[in-house]
């Protein structure tokens, strides 16, 4: 079988970017890049000195870790240098940035970005990933940017992507013309094409949320949770429960295998804990790309119009029948 290399992907794939062709190859070729540096730093965690807390907090008031701090630079770097993007929105910053250089400011994109999620896993080598979502700027090209460049709803999105540092480091992203996954060969440092037009299974036999939470959900969530662990075999349950506490190591499980990630809202985070821009939309683009779904328990996450960078919802998403089952179930709890 031939190989195909990430970046001969691109090229060969431009046609499908909705804008100008071209763009894409030199905006995925900075995430590609930033991607590698951030995998280097985190597969040397344990003998250097780049693992733990940073001393401060994010705009989200949790601790922020030291390779959350890296990443965060990497990525900006990475984007400003090459003139596509003119800015970005993080989840470690509490307010977009707008890139400073000349070429930069002429830039069509923005990009929001969750550099290093899951990073409190680093300590116990638990996979973690970055998400990252591409949007066209609706500002007038060369003005300053302003906050509805990146208030856009997830439909708007022209692609979206997440990359995964586990046993193996994985890059998979979709244009809006399906998904695909690249894993790294370390060795070359060359992404090739290992999961073409991937889909979630339509049917699922894993759950995944954390219930440790569960005396703070409501009773349609516990009803749900009750069914995941009922014995059916004509509906194949129970269910599997697995849960890392790394979204992008639990959704690509599912994704690859069928099952449901859920991050429901509680009496202790009533309007859920994930954030929109940052996490839900970017997943929600990928899922309904690979054949799958994603609700906030009512509504498609994509059709959610945000009001704030760092907005939180709930969360639901994976294999569509599992998506279905568990609308229901709050449905009727209303």
């Amino acid at each position: 079988m031939k190989l195909v290399t990430l970046e001969d992907y691109i090229i060969k794939k431009q046609a499908d970017f909705p804008y100008a062709t071209g763009e894409l190859t030199g905006l995925l070729s900075a995430i590609v890049l930033a991607a590698k540096v951030v995998n280097r730093e985190v597969n040397k965690a344990g003998i250097a000195d780049i693992t733990g807390a940073y001393g401060a907090e994010n705009i989200q008031g949790e601790q922020q870790q030291k390779l959350d701090v890296f990443a965060d630079e990497v990525f900006m770097d990475a984007l400003e240098s090459q003139g596509q993007v003119c800015g970005m929105a993080s989840e470690e910053q509490e307010d977009f940035i707008q890139f400073d250089s000349h070429v930069a400011q002429n830039g069509n994109y923005v990009v929001m970005i969750d550099p290093l999620d899951g990073s409190s896993n680093i300590d116990v080598n638990v996979s973690i990933g970055t998400i990252f979502a591409i949007y066209r700027r609706v500002s007038p090209i060369g003005q300053p940017l302003e906050m509805r460049d990146f208030l856009q709803k997830g439909d708007k999105q022209v692609a979206a992507g997440y990359v995964i540092y586990g046993s193996s480091t994985m890059l998979v992203y979709t244009t809006g013309k399906g998904v695909n996954g690249f894993t790294l060969d370390p060795s070359l440092g060359t992404f090739y094409l290992s999961h073409p037009l991937m889909q979630i299974p339509k049917k699922g036999k894993i759950y995944s949320i954390n219930e440790g939470n569960y005396p703070h959900f409501s009773s349609g969530m516990k009803k749900y949770i009750a069914h995941c662990k009922e014995l059916n075999p004509d509906s194949n349950r129970p269910y599997s429960a697995r849960y890392i506490g790394s979204l992008v190591a639990d959704f690509h499980r599912n994704m690859l295998k069928g099952g449901l990630f859920m991050y429901p809202a509680t009496t202790t985070a009533p309007n859920g804990k994930l954030r929109l821009l940052y996490e839900c939309n970017p997943f929600a683009m990928i899922a309904e790309q690979a054949g799958g779904l994603a609700s906030d328990g009512k509504n498609r996450v994509m059709e959610i119009e945000p009001t704030g960078l760092h907005q939180r919802i709930a969360y639901f998403t994976g294999s569509e029948d599992m998506v279905k089952d568990v609308e229901r179930f709050l449905k009727e709890d209303e």
